[in-house]
């Protein structure tokens, strides 16, 4: 019985690490369709420049920066805002609470909504793309279209410990998401 299980354990784990290794790097920025608003997760390097260049090809009007410290101004966190001189600092939104992928889907929710946002671009890496993706979609309502946008790691290489443990957070995801879905 106790093998079995390890069994179930292992095999579990390994579809769960293959879905994570299958998401699809973003398509080319060009390509996005427009959407009202970008929820960008903060996280790793790359993603709010990645984001600000989303919205400067105007494919979002609004875009929240969800994961933010409390005490963070926008000028800290993208010291580069004067480069994109088309993006105004008041389309910008830092959501200052979450702590979590899924408390930033929670969030951002608030915040779409508020803003009238009818469809996103969820702009994260892509390594935490499968989690984020499919949080927010557990989380978002139906009528709320989102588009996701993975930023392809800039070391192009990514390491087996980071691989484990996103797809261990993700199982976690997955059981929590089942349990209280």
């Amino acid at each position: 019985m106790v093998l079995f299980f390890l069994v179930v354990i292992i095999a579990v784990y390994l579809q769960e690490r293959r879905h994570i290794l299958q998401t699809s790097p973003g398509v080319n920025i060009n390509d996005l369709t427009p959407c009202d608003c970008g929820v960008v997760l903060t996280g790793s390097p790359g993603r709010i420049h990645e984001a600000f260049e989303v919205m400067t090809r105007g494919k979002i009007n609004k875009l929240i920066i969800s994961g933010v410290y409390k005490d963070t101004q926008l000028h800290e966190i993208f010291p580069q805002l004067a480069d994109f001189p088309d993006v105004k600092s008041e389309d910008i939104i830092l959501e200052k609470i979450s702590g979590s992928t899924y408390q930033n889907a929670v969030q951002s929710l608030v915040l779409v909504q508020n803003l009238k946002c009818k469809n996103i671009i969820l702009i994260t890496s892509q390594l935490h793309m499968y989690r984020a993706y499919r949080t927010f979609k557990a989380n978002f309502p139906a009528n709320i279209e989102i588009s996701p946008y993975s930023i392809v790691n800039p070391n192009k290489d990514v390491s087996e410990f980071a691989i484990f443990f996103e797809t261990i957070k993700s199982l976690f995801y997955f059981i929590a998401e089942f349990n209280f879905g």
